[in-house]
């Protein structure tokens, strides 16, 4: 099986987003910068000095600027694949949708996003293996 590995959410205000994910939960956030379009990573769990997740079944997360028009944008999850070209051949032989072409996130691993059949926004990514 693949795992979730990962959570997005879209965020209109990373400040106040901050604030409140800190106070209600204790969850700690990381922004990346313009570099990076202004992610935010949210740190939900405990990981190790290769920033693999010490806690089996939990996940950490982040949070991207919600663009101009997405309001109905919501949270989306992040799959791990051992083979993210398999996976995507994958994905449209079976009626989904791909979003965009693969991007490397440095450090990290290539992720692509895509709509399944039902139209949920979801991504795969083919982590970096330590």
């Amino acid at each position: 099986m693949n795992p979730v590995v990962h959570f997005e959410m879209p965020s209109n205000d990373a400040q106040r987003m901050n604030h409140f994910y800190t106070n209600v939960f204790g969850w700690k956030t990381t922004a990346l910068g313009e570099q990076m379009g202004n992610y935010v990573l949210a740190t939900t769990t405990e990981t190790d000095e290769n920033g693999m997740i010490k806690k089996p079944g939990a996940i950490n997360g982040g949070f991207y600027p919600r663009p101009q028009g997405g309001e109905n944008l919501h949270p989306s999850l992040v799959i791990g694949v051992a083979d993210l070209q398999a996976c995507m051949k994958e994905i449209t032989e079976n009626g989904g949708t791909l979003i965009g072409e693969p991007m490397e996130i440095p450090g990290y691993g290539t992720t692509i996003s895509f709509y399944d059949t039902e139209g949920n926004r979801l991504s795969v990514i083919q982590p970096v293996m330590p």
